[in-house]
């Protein structure tokens, strides 16, 4: 039960103070949960970073289901996902009853432009800290940089090409390799 509470707290801080959405708190959830407390390996981190970006919903609310699970069975999952929703929902709340007003505000807009440098900066920090801690095989390596040549090259020629095409190939590589790797031992076995 002390879990729970710890996972609860935690997940509700980080998703009080997190701009940006699920992507700026990357670097928020490997500080608290691996670096901190410990209660998850970097392993389990990655997996967790892929699986809250390749299924459905926001990759906030994934990644505190899924770290909450991993944690504390379900009672985790569910405290997490509680926690991390209810300021998001109170703040969006109280915003929009008052829209106009408040975007009418000059500070608020200034507040805004601050908030988009603090968010691309998040952002770009979680990817930095994950490719440095990301296992230098030469998988991974041509994953990456086969990734990163064709985002760079299609932004450069305006081609729309969404992120979940990206996510959805390299995942069919990595299952493909990992079944051809199964087939390759079962072959030297025999």
């Amino acid at each position: 039960m002390k879990k729970t509470a710890a996972l609860f707290l935690t997940f509700f801080k980080i998703g009080a103070f997190t701009f940006g959405g699920g992507y700026a708190m990357i670097a928020l959830l490997q500080n608290e949960f691996v670096d901190k407390k410990k209660w998850i390996t970097k392993e389990d981190f990655f997996n967790m970073a892929a699986i809250a970006e390749s299924t459905p919903g926001p990759v906030a609310i994934n990644s505190a289901t899924y770290i909450g699970y991993r944690v504390d069975g379900f009672r985790g999952a569910a405290a997490s996902t509680l926690a991390v929703c209810i300021p998001s929902f109170v703040i969006i709340y109280l915003i929009s009853l008052y829209f106009d007003t408040f975007l009418s505000f000059r500070y608020v807009n200034y507040a805004f432009e601050g908030i988009r440098v603090c968010v691309i900066y998040l952002i770009l920090s979680a990817g930095l800290q994950m490719l440095k801690e990301l296992p230098r095989n030469p998988f991974n390596m041509i994953l990456f940089t086969a990734s990163a040549g064709f985002m760079i090259m299609f932004s450069l020629l305006s081609v729309s090409f969404s992120s979940v095409f990206y996510i959805m190939i390299c995942g069919a590589i990595g299952i493909s390799v990992n079944l051809l790797q199964k087939i390759s031992r079962k072959g030297e076995c025999r």
